[in-house]
């Protein structure tokens, strides 16, 4: 009992500081109902961009009424451990983040791109808040926009620098190691201030020597439970219904789109608004100091990518396994059986080819 009251007057103090030389307000700008007053977000952005990551909170009042009752909103945060790296996502990993029935983790891969600003806005006009993985080249040339998907209260992970065609697993491990810092270093330039640590494989082209690497520096690498296709050569409307039926039959899960596809930028509002009409909650995760809530694979799971990566690259991939099949199961769980092989969308391939993620 006495060590959870001195955390609680730690933690106390330290929001005390981080508020103490906010002005005061006025009565007519005082926040109403709890939400922050939108007119101090440019001062806390500030505050929180020069910690080693990034905090975003549920959808306050003030956002509701901006973006209405109806919006889909983001109902709450999950933390992910920065201290102690590890690998999720069931489609390559056998764990996953633990989440509710009917709850959604929203993922972008390979922008900033042209499509990026209004991927941006869908999302702004649902109070929604995901995470963009970036390609550092994409970073370098387009700054403004990863300044803004952070301002706008997104997270920042990354994605390489050069997504390279053949995967970082066939590349020697000394140039892989090298694509992935030049990646983080880009980024974070972009963003001026040092982004989430979590990382998502150009792929899901691991190989457990990087997988080791970047989780003894504490970050997460992302695989995913569900994508899109969007890749493929399909309509807006075909994307839409395939990755809704995929969710539906997972009924939560982190979902993998790209925000460089247009044809994702096209659907997203219409898909926004039907996780909400269908009762599902958005989930932002976001770097922090708790324990990540993970569950662990039932005991007949087996990677859905690694096949993919296999028939794709041929033989050469075989030397470099990934890390999935071969890593320990997460604590906490069972409960969770493989997730079924999504189908391919008509007219498309089954999955993304190498480097397509």
């Amino acid at each position: 009992m006495v060590a959870l009251l001195t955390r609680a007057r730690e933690k106390s103090n330290r929001q005390a500081a981080m508020t103490a030389n906010l002005p005061t307000l006025k009565r007519s700008e005082r926040p109403v109902a709890g939400a922050l007053n939108r007119r101090l977000a440019p001062m806390l952005l500030a505050i929180l961009l020069s910690t080693a990551g990034f905090y975003s909170a549920p959808t306050t009042a003030a956002e509701e009424r901006t973006c209405g009752p109806d919006a889909l909103g983001t109902s709450r945060v999950i933390e992910i451990d920065r201290s102690k790296g590890t690998a999720i996502g069931l489609q390559s990993y056998p764990r996953t983040l633990d989440l509710r029935d009917h709850e959604v983790v929203l993922t972008f891969d390979d922008g900033p791109a042209a499509t990026t600003a209004q991927v941006l806005d869908a999302l702004a006009k649902e109070c929604a808040r995901v995470t963009f993985f970036l390609i550092g080249r994409n970073a370098e040339g387009l700054p403004a926009l990863v300044k803004r998907a952070a301002a706008e209260g997104h997270t920042i992970g990354h994605h390489s620098y050069s997504h390279p065609d053949k995967t970082l697993r066939l590349m020697s491990e000394e140039a892989a190691k090298a694509d992935i810092e030049k990646g983080i270093a880009a980024v974070n330039k972009a963003l001026g201030a040092t982004a989430a640590p979590f990382f998502r494989f150009p792929g899901f082209a691991d190989t457990p020597a990087l997988v080791a690497d970047l989780t003894a520096r504490g970050y997460t690498i992302f695989g995913s439970d569900l994508w899109a296709s969007d890749w493929s050569h399909i309509t807006a409307k075909a994307e839409l219904e395939l990755v809704l039926s995929r969710l539906e039959k997972n009924r939560k899960g982190i979902v993998l789109f790209h925000d460089s596809q247009a044809i994702t930028a096209q659907m997203l509002p219409e898909f926004l608004r039907e996780l909400k009409k269908r009762g599902y909650s958005l989930v932002h995760i976001a770097p922090g100091d708790s324990p990540t809530p993970i569950v662990a694979a039932g005991p007949d799971w087996t990677s859905t990518t690694e096949p993919i990566i296999a028939k794709t690259l041929g033989a050469k991939s075989l030397g470099a396994k990934s890390l999935g099949a071969k890593s320990l199961r997460g604590k906490g769980g069972g409960g969770m059986m493989k997730p079924e092989q999504q189908p391919p969308a008509q007219g498309a391939t089954e999955a993304p080819k190498a480097g397509a993620p």
